[in-house]
């Protein structure tokens, strides 16, 4: 089987594109994908894409040209980024295709996420009393999560306050100012523990990535980055997950740990040895929570560990280093390829102010969606 790199990266700006369609980000991003591979899209032999709320992705061929190749639309939620990827790592490691491009997008309207529960095979009453709306239910789960395993509102904090540093040091994040600590602290509290500043917002944005066999990686650039590892896992049964209508009387695990843990052995490291990590941080207690199901500390670990910088761009494991979710927003479609961008950049060394210090050789995606599933990927240089 053929091993996978990634040769070519774009990514549209996030945030708000008045007059411009998500589309038309996603045909940006991937033009730019194919100008950092330095190919062309006659030369793609297959394409994987997909979008929430702005049409089919493989509408692209009518802006970047009807050669003919397969575009196949992916859509699962928050990890359809992840799953578009997954997808073209399989097609490349089958053997079946050489070259292709894996693109994500959206252009949400403002204000929250809203759902049908019929459609997801939820009762009414689940949106009735508001859980389906998810900044509610987001936060009934850091709160169980909190009282478990000791974790305060000072690490609610702190993760926000990284976030928008970050944010604020990176060209195309939606969110470009720096908040003090006491700022977070004092803005308005939505849905309790989790104040303002610490949700991410729906939003727009485009990436696209250049996938192609390990091979002939070297014709398309100096710095291949590897896909070392491409997982994803559902929900075991007792795991409590967003449009969970209960919770089990005995805990079951969910769907991160189980795709953290195939990841990890797929690339042959543990999480010792990865040097930079996007997690999914749709607020601020996902981003806790993620570090412990990802395997890179024990649960109530974290708190002491934002304390003292560990997830700082000059810490020994920096976490979302251009501002994740919080500071770029989360246009469904791109988020999780925009941690794939960035993963790239920071191992590539190219992540200007924002670079974690020494390149780093290897690096982990995660992202997560609802009703819980699980996309990982491992990185390296």
């Amino acid at each position: 089987m053929s091993d996978v790199a990634i040769v070519g990266i774009g990514i549209h700006p996030f945030g708000r594109t008045p007059g411009v369609s998500g589309l038309e980000q996603g045909a940006h991003a991937a033009r730019l994908a194919l100008a950092d591979a330095g190919c062309t899209w006659s030369d793609m032999q297959f394409a994987f894409g997909g979008s929430n709320d702005s049409g089919n992705a493989d509408n692209l061929v009518n802006l970047l040209g009807l050669t003919g190749l397969q575009f196949i639309n992916v859509k699962n939620g928050c990890a359809t980024g992840g799953s578009s990827l997954l997808s073209a790592y399989f097609a490349i490691k089958s053997g079946q295709y050489d070259l292709g491009l894996v693109v994500g997008f959206d252009k949400h309207e403002p204000g929250s996420f809203r759902i049908n529960t019929d459609d997801w095979g939820l009762q009414p009453w689940y949106g009735e009393i508001g859980l389906a709306l998810t900044t509610q239910f987001f936060a009934m789960k850091i709160q169980r999560y909190m009282a478990l395993h000791g974790i305060t509102e000072d690490a609610l904090i702190r993760v926000a306050e990284k976030a928008f540093a970050n944010g604020s040091l990176t060209p195309h994040a939606w969110r470009r100012k720096a908040l003090g600590y006491d700022e977070i602290a004092a803005s308005t509290m939505i849905s309790d523990p989790l104040r303002q500043y610490m949700f991410c917002s729906p939003g727009e944005g485009g990436v696209a990535l250049v996938i192609c066999s390990a091979a002939i990686a070297r014709r398309f650039t100096s710095k291949p980055i590897y896909l070392k590892a491409a997982t994803m896992r559902t929900r075991g049964e007792g795991s409590f997950e967003v449009f969970s209508p209960s919770i089990s009387v005995v805990d079951g695990e969910g769907a991160t740990p189980k795709a953290a843990r195939a990841a990890f052995e797929m690339a042959g490291i543990g999480p010792e040895d990865v040097g930079v990590a996007q997690l999914q941080d749709t607020e601020s207690g996902a981003e806790i929570m993620h570090m412990a199901e990802n395997g890179f500390c024990r649960d109530g670990e974290q708190e002491a560990m934002l304390r003292d910088g560990v997830t700082r761009i000059g810490g020994k494991l920096p976490v979302n280093t251009d501002g994740g979710c919080l500071a770029n927003g989360e246009p469904i479609g791109a988020s999780g390829l925009r941690q794939v961008y960035e993963t790239i950049v920071q191992l590539r060394g190219a992540g200007g102010d924002r670079q974690v210090p020494n390149a780093p050789k290897t690096g982990y995606t995660h992202v997560y969606g609802a009703p819980g599933v699980s996309a990982v990927t491992i990185l390296s240089r």
